[in-house]
């Protein structure tokens, strides 16, 4: 009896070309109206005991051919752990083969741990009901869905938290229901004292359309929204357009927008370096975040990253260099890896929802330290 492939739910994407027994032939789709690719997620129905055989091939043409060396599979039978398969990447034929022992008869795979939409309205249901905290809605997708934003805090410091601009890069909202839940706590000494401190707005998930449609990189129109912040527009980015509005109307001191990284195998940031304000005040208060969060947690390192831009050649268009250029503030890019952390590997896991959520919590953390510093 041959095994069974599906994706079509919530951020499913996979293309079935060939099935014999318990093997298939695969590829990816593109986003739409895009040539980006490389989130995979789909499920086997299978018989347990079945050692499964996935070969998905062209990603050679992908988004990041460099994020396939290395890399092994999410998997889970659950859909609450999620686990890593043995994968193999072939890189002259351009195919990465998973090969995976079922100890259920349905087994998920994904190219990380996703984050469904209904888990994100639990999460904004959730927290919007505690005292103190709102949800407003900033505006909408291009196809309709809500850009929600959470509130909080008494504080004159304004921190802007958001995340999945590229919705493939599931970690990110990982790691908001990490900072979220850790906000929420009423008995958490660190989120008490930054809640007095700090008035936080919590974008959780920027790109709810291409979160759903199971894209790697772009919302409805095919659009990277990390590269629209210069001038964001309500046909190809509302996204951007409505956020970025919220932003001029409550100012912004301290900024973090999360990622994930195809084929660095790190935890690591990147900043600003190169806007035409840059001031010595702000690298200092940045290179001051990014030391002390190394400090603060064996995850996080300083070794590898991007490189950085020479004076006056940073790209405006994307969301950190625009926000520091435009309010002056300290702004940063986290990214979290596709693949394990190389100074702290985890054979079963990899890099996880688990190690997300618990370095929200140190980031935080640390932006508390930022500010006691003054």
């Amino acid at each position: 009896m041959s095994i069974q492939i599906t994706a079509a739910f919530d951020s499913g994407n996979i293309a079935v070309h060939s099935i014999s027994g318990t093997k298939a032939d695969l590829s990816i789709r593109k986003d739409k109206d895009s040539d980006f690719f490389q989130w995979f997620h789909f499920r086997v129905t299978c018989e347990i005991g079945d050692t499964l055989e996935l070969n998905i091939s062209g990603l050679k043409d992908s988004a990041y051919p460099q994020g396939w060396p290395g890399y092994n599979a999410c998997v889970s039978e659950d859909r609450e752990y999620w686990g890593r398969a043995d994968s193999r990447y072939d890189e002259d034929k351009g195919i990465l083969s998973i090969r995976y022992t079922a100890a259920s008869n349905i087994v998920w795979f994904a190219y990380f741990a996703p984050y469904s939409i209904d888990r994100h309205h639990d999460l904004i249901a959730e927290v919007a009901s505690v005292e103190g905290i709102t949800c407003r809605t900033l505006g909408h997708s291009l196809e309709g869905q809500p850009i929600d934003c959470i509130e909080m805090g008494e504080g004159a410091t304004q921190v802007w938290l958001y995340g999945r601009q590229h919705p493939g890069e599931s970690m990110a909202e990982w790691w908001m229901e990490g900072a979220l839940e850790m906000l929420a706590d009423p008995a958490e000494p660190h989120a008490r004292a930054l809640l007095q401190k700090c008035r936080f707005h919590i974008v959780p998930n920027m790109n709810p359309d291409g979160s759903y449609r199971g894209h790697l990189r772009t919302n409805y129109a095919g659009t990277n929204l990390n590269r629209e912040w210069h001038e964001p527009s309500a046909q190809k980015s509302p996204e951007v357009l409505c956020v970025r509005n919220a932003m001029d109307e409550s100012g912004v001191d301290f900024a973090m927008d999360v990622h994930g990284d195809e084929a660095i195998p790190a935890v690591f940031i990147a900043g600003f370096e190169g806007i035409p304000s840059w001031t010595e005040e702000q690298g200092r208060k940045y290179n001051s975040y990014r030391n002390r969060l190394a400090a603060r947690t064996p995850d996080f390192q300083t070794e590898l990253g991007y490189p950085t831009a020479s004076a006056g050649k940073a790209n405006l268009s994307m969301s950190t260099n625009q926000i520091a250029e435009r309010f002056g503030a300290v702004a940063m890019t986290l990214e979290m890896p596709f693949k394990d952390n190389r100074d702290l590997p985890d054979d079963e896991q990899g890099w996880s929802p688990e190690r997300c959520k618990l370095l929200a919590r140190e980031c935080l953390a640390t932006l508390l330290e930022l500010l006691d510093e003054g």
